[in-house]
């Protein structure tokens, strides 16, 4: 499907306080560049860190799902995760002054209808969706949790919550596709037992808790004087038991209100995966730690595959694209410094290279002596010189450009490159080139193995003319 990417037009905030420190605390989206994805600033902490919504950033989810990178945490991120998914925004930073979210009214209303005051923009890089290829299941029998993506061209949720109580029931709730979102789900508040809210009021973790953010289902035979004591605690006259067996007078949204919000949960949860999803997601019984955990194997199922996508079969009887003169023709560099030996692949957004790492290269002699492996920084200027060919490509005189490094991000080496190993390097942009600057995506592969990937940003620049 060849949708754009999109952010927001301009900044907004939403202000209230953290549910369970109870303090104020300032939301603030921002735009952001084509693949960026989602990040959260803590612009209260020195150097201000940025911790991605990334599921392998979650660090707890007792009461909400929390995640910690650079030394810092923002916690109850799945509903504001949910607004953004479900207005379909693949791009924003989002600035905080404390440690978690503000709860709001308890659901994601708040976040969309702020986010739709500003408006949205488009943007040039497409969106990447992840087609659920095949059943991915999840379960954890003690709990009788159930969890399944499935094949589908949209996205889709089916949920159901048993509690095995007279007053919640059974409940079933689903949505046939993300345009849904907003109507029949967003507005749904996070829910919680009668003798949940009153542990955790006695252990104070739940400072911010209101009966205006959450919804208490009442779960055993209440005593006037604990119905005076609770509402002392939030500052009301009086509270009582609503007909429906809910501890205040407001009335429920949807019958089915706390169905729903775990659906809410659950959209919210899987944003972490960190790629839009196509499938159909069931659940039966999910709660934050069973949904990360299924964020965490949808993840492990798309790197798998990415892995499987870069492989190329060489077949070294093919002729390539561009031979190891010919690459001189195009790019600079000169033996020693020339690292890549064939083009085998090249289209307006993607170049494959080999380079064959005999005993013969000069490095190997001190990298190290008898025990030659090939230095991390060569196979990254391989990769790059690789890359240099994808974006000199764009050009109708290449031989009068040449391409300089300004940036190299998430660089890992995986694997040794050992004399005798033939590296396969593929480069992908990441965005169309704009003022010359290309950002590219690079893995090197050995056989079945990746051994280097790293994300590459590059200038072309022109020769300038030598005075004669």
């Amino acid at each position: 499907m060849n949708i754009k990417q999109r952010t927001i037009k301009k900044e907004v905030s939403v202000s209230g306080v953290g549910l369970h420190t109870g303090q104020p605390v300032t939301l603030t989206f921002k735009p952001a560049p084509e693949n960026h994805g989602y990040k959260f600033k803590r612009i209260d902490l020195p150097n201000s860190p940025i911790i991605d919504a990334d599921v392998d950033n979650v660090t707890d989810t007792s009461r909400g799902t929390t995640i910690t990178q650079n030394g810092a945490s923002v916690s109850t991120v799945e509903h504001v995760l949910a607004a953004l998914v479900g207005t379909d925004i693949d791009n924003t930073l989002i600035e905080l002054d404390g440690p978690e979210t503000p709860i709001l009214d308890g659901s994601s209303i708040l976040f969309i209808e702020a986010l739709e005051r500003v408006g949205f923009e488009e943007q040039g890089a497409y969106r990447e969706y992840y087609y659920i290829p095949h059943n991915i299941h999840y379960s954890e029998p003690d709990r009788k949790v159930e969890m399944v993506a499935m094949p589908l061209d949209d996205y889709r949720f089916t949920c159901m919550i048993d509690y095995n109580s007279p007053i919640l029931g059974s409940q079933h709730a689903a949505i046939t596709t993300l345009s849904e979102f907003k109507k029949e789900i967003a507005s749904c508040r996070t829910f919680c037992f009668l003798h949940e809210l009153e542990m955790l009021l006695k252990h104070n973790l739940i400072k911010g808790g209101d009966l205006n953010n959450a919804i208490v289902v009442v779960d055993k035979e209440v005593s006037k004087d604990e119905l005076r004591h609770l509402a002392r605690l939030f500052h009301r006259q009086d509270i009582d038991v609503a007909r429906e067996g809910i501890l205040n007078n407001t009335a429920l949204r949807y019958q089915n209100e706390p169905a729903r919000h775990k659906l809410l949960d659950m959209i919210g949860d899987l944003a972490l995966v960190g790629t839009p999803l196509r499938g159909h997601i069931m659940a039966a019984r999910p709660g934050h730690a069973a949904n990360v955990a299924f964020a965490k194997k949808i993840k492990a199922q798309i790197k798998k595959e990415k892995s499987k996508k870069h492989l190329h079969i060489y077949n070294p009887n093919s002729p390539p694209i561009y031979d190891t003169v010919q690459i001189m023709n195009i790019l600079p560099h000169r033996p020693p410094m020339l690292l890549i030996d064939k083009i085998i692949e090249l289209s307006k957004t993607h170049v494959i290279g080999v380079k064959n790492a005999t005993m013969n290269e000069p490095f190997f002699v001190g990298h190290f002596p008898d025990a030659p492996v090939m230095p991390g920084v060569l196979q990254i200027e391989a990769m790059a010189q690789t890359g240099g060919i994808l974006v000199l490509n764009t050009v109708p005189d290449p031989e009068n450009y040449l391409t300089f490094f300004l940036r190299i991000d998430n660089a890992r080496f995986k694997e040794k490159v050992l004399p005798g190993d033939t590296i396969i390097f593929r480069c992908d942009l990441m965005a169309p080139i704009r003022r010359g600057i290309a950002q590219m995506k690079g893995v090197g592969m050995v056989g079945e193995k990746v051994v280097v990937e790293a994300e590459l940003m590059a200038l072309i620049s022109k020769k300038e003319d030598k005075e004669s």
